[in-house]
């Protein structure tokens, strides 16, 4: 048959064509001259695949990433060249470090002024050839149907993670007829062997104590029911790798906690003491590991069962007893037609009581008691929920103070950066307008980004967001009340006036100033179809749920007598 043949457009309208065909619904982005041949190819293309406008491209990025790792789908971004992917590289960062499929699409300068420091001319694949999984640069139109096609490919496949494509602008305008992509490649996860199978519940039948470590990207939801099956089927317990705790089920007696930033003393004495770790699809990173200090590098006393979707990640850091290049779907619906036994009711029992009482809290030294809001969330958030925050010591509410059931959610950076909870919020909003959707923000953390107010207003995408206001840079002041007791210097915040910058980007805003107050002014933000942002009146004594800011400095300063 001869080669299907298109009408003649340019470059833009042919990018635009192919991610539709390749599914995209939503794109997220700052407008700029360097790619107006795609701005206006999207402007055919309102209500199939839509064009959010943001204020600033890391929000932009950041929104990108959220809705990668919320949807599975590639977040898509289009920023213009030099400084806005500059600004926009920290969704890149964040997207790979959450292992979130994302493609960013890069202005660049014309393809003959390339290589003379043009203005805002960067070079892309240099820049960004550490932050993403691919970056590349289009420089033939005819070729733009063969690049998207391996971009999206590889966002979604393997360890999914981002891609920059850069777009010089005389290629956007160059015309063609080649045709667009008819749809994406689908690609089947690699599955495990039976005897593999085999060998992995062996290893584990023969364990005192045995652990399930889960995490990373690429889950669905029936496999996760599918690992939660096998697990409370042999009486096993289940840990979550750091902001991975969303995908097991909280209130299954299997699960056990979470190992990340914050760790409880019980998780870290259920890695150190268990003989058999069974980890599928985690990344050993270090918030994970406790600083690599809970198994020893290269090669753990602990058993180490490594099963992951990439093979790059098997014998990164631990030199595990079995290596299993598997996804974590397959491996999970294989393990849920098995079950196996063993004499560890009583370890599961242990870990699971020590999750539990971790929710157990002292009243707190503040005017509005986290404790008891996380208690009252916990109670009243729909089964869909979504929280999302970005970076600081208030991330441990969502993160430790939440039960999260197997359809809420958690976007939260494992890169640890500031300012993602509010793009990841619009971008959940955007995604599924119908789900409740909480942020959770430091009054710095939100200063970080909430320009994209703005953004949300626009797009009629707006959540709800509480943000705990202690007027500091709280965790960068623990670790300076620790390391410099009483030396305060550049970690006090001056903050405006919150209340009345939300309320002028149309929301719905109170301050919050007694733990008693919190539940009905919730109820309201509930009810605001505008979205709504509650300010919380946080004690800067209340940095950390079992420790005050005078208790960390009078030790500091005991230990430096």
């Amino acid at each position: 048959m001869p080669d299907q043949v298109s009408e003649m457009r340019n470059g833009g309208k042919l990018l635009v064509e192919c991610l539709q065909n390749l599914g995209a619904k939503h794109s997220f982005g700052v407008p700029g001259e360097s790619y107006l041949a795609v701005l206006d190819a999207l402007y055919d293309t309102k209500g199939a695949l839509d064009f959010t406008l943001c204020r600033n491209e890391g929000g932009a990025g950041f929104m990108a990433a959220a809705y990668g790792k919320l949807t599975g789908t590639p977040g898509i971004c289009f920023v213009t060249r030099g400084p806005g992917a500059t600004n926009a590289s920290i969704g890149v960062h964040t997207a790979m470090q959450d292992s979130a499929p994302m493609i960013l699409f890069v202005g660049q300068v014309g393809v003959g002024m390339k290589g003379r420091e043009a203005f805002q001319e960067v070079d892309y694949r240099a820049v960004f050839g550490t932050l993403a999984k691919w970056a590349t640069e289009i420089d033939d139109v005819d070729r733009i149907p063969e690049v998207l096609g391996r971009a999206w490919t590889m966002a979604v496949s393997g360890r999914p993670g981002p891609v920059v494509v850069a777009l010089p602008e005389d290629m956007l305008t160059d015309v063609t007829s080649v045709p667009a992509l008819a749809g994406p490649v689908a690609v089947q996860e690699a599955a495990p062997a039976e005897a593999t199978v085999t060998q992995v519940l062996g290893e584990l039948a023969q364990a005192k104590r045995p652990l399930i470590m889960m995490g990373g990207g690429g889950w669905t939801g029936e496999s996760s029911e599918a690992l939660q099956a096998f697990a409370e089927g042999s009486d096993l317990p289940v840990i979550a790798s750091f902001r991975y705790q969303d995908w097991f089920d909280n209130h299954s007696p299997s699960y056990v906690g979470d190992a990340g930033v914050g760790m409880t003393p019980a998780t870290r004495k259920l890695i150190r003491d268990a003989d058999v770790i069974l980890a599928i699809n985690t990344r050993f990173g270090e918030n994970t590991t406790d600083g690599y200090t809970l198994l020893k590098v290269p090669v753990p006393d602990q058993r180490l069962i490594h099963v992951h979707i990439s093979d790059l990640e098997l014998g990164k850091v631990y030199q595990p007893d079995l290596a299993v290049h598997a996804g974590p779907n397959a491996f999970a619906w294989v393990l849920a037609d098995h079950k196996i036994s063993g004499a560890w009711a009583e370890w599961r029992a242990e870990a699971r009581a020590g999750f539990e009482a971790a929710f157990d809290l002292p009243d707190l030294p503040s005017p509005v008691d986290m404790g008891q809001v996380m208690a009252f969330l916990r109670d009243h958030l729909p089964d869909d929920a979504v929280l999302t925050n970005g970076a600081g010591n208030f991330t441990i509410w969502p993160n430790k103070f939440f039960k999260f059931g197997a359809d809420q959610r958690l976007l939260a950076p494992q890169s640890g950066a500031m300012g993602y909870g509010l793009p990841a919020a619009i971008a959940a909003k955007v995604a599924n307008p119908e789900r409740t959707v909480v942020c959770f923000a430091g009054d710095g953390d939100f200063q970080m980004n909430c320009q994209e107010l703005g953004t949300a207003m626009q797009a009629g995408a707006q959540p709800i967001v509480l943000i705990l206001n202690n007027g500091t840079y709280g965790t960068i002041r623990m670790h300076q009340e620790r390391n410099y007791p009483e030396r305060v210097s550049g970690t006090t915040l001056e903050n405006p006036d919150f209340v009345m910058l939300a309320k002028s980007y149309g929301y719905h805003a109170e301050r919050v100033e007694e733990t008693a107050d919190f539940a009905a002014a919730f109820e309201r933000a509930m009810a605001s179809g505008t979205g709504a942002v509650l300010e919380l009146n946080i004690s800067p004594e209340a940095l950390t749920p079992r420790q005050t800011l005078t208790e960390m400095r009078d030790i500091a300063k005991g230990a430096g007598a």
